[in-house]
């Protein structure tokens, strides 16, 4: 065989091995990812129920693509406010943990911040974490660390009126 055809099947040979190894490591590391808070499809949701601290429950409903507040007369809503708190299904996870692991009182989910229910799965809000802008939730028997602007967060006119009140 020439020197050159040698030359060219290994380079060929560290090619097909680098390809394999960089596959290995995407399939490795795609195996580890914690993935997402829940496994719905923020489209797909069609009801929310939101509680923000002591609060009293507020419902929304989808209809022909628009979101509503179902509480006493139905009326329309802010269907970009009503997307953002429906995308917190996809909100990507940090890290996930056995909620056995932590004592609630000490990461806010003794009373939690805001209880937000999609399609009847429950997220339950703590406080903030030290370690940088990450807020610990709890879904089911578990608690992840997500990044801190999928927190809900009150309307705009309930946070001025909250506001108002406080600034008496």
């Amino acid at each position: 065989m020439k020197r050159s055809t040698r030359q060219l099947v290994l380079l060929g040979v560290c090619a097909v091995a680098l390809i394999a190894a960089a596959t290995w490591q995407w399939l490795r590391d795609a195996a580890a990812a914690p993935g997402t808070l829940l496994s719905l499809e923020p489209s797909s949701i069609t009801r929310i129920e939101l509680v923000i601290g002591h609060g009293s429950p507020a419902h929304y409903a989808k209809r022909e693509g628009h979101w509503w507040r179902v509480d006493g007369t139905p009326a329309r809503t802010d269907d970009g406010r009503l997307g953002e708190l429906a995308d917190t299904a996809s909100a990507a996870v940090l890290s996930w943990r056995p909620a056995s692991d932590f004592d609630p009182a000490k990461i806010g989910l003794t009373t939690p911040v805001a209880v937000l229910t999609l399609d009847g799965q429950r997220l339950e809000f703590g406080e903030t974490s030290v370690t940088g802008p990450q807020r610990y939730v709890r879904a089911g028997d578990r608690v992840a660390l997500i990044s801190l602007r999928y927190a809900p967060r009150a309307p705009a006119s309930e946070s001025r009126a909250l506001d108002a009140s406080m600034n008496r």
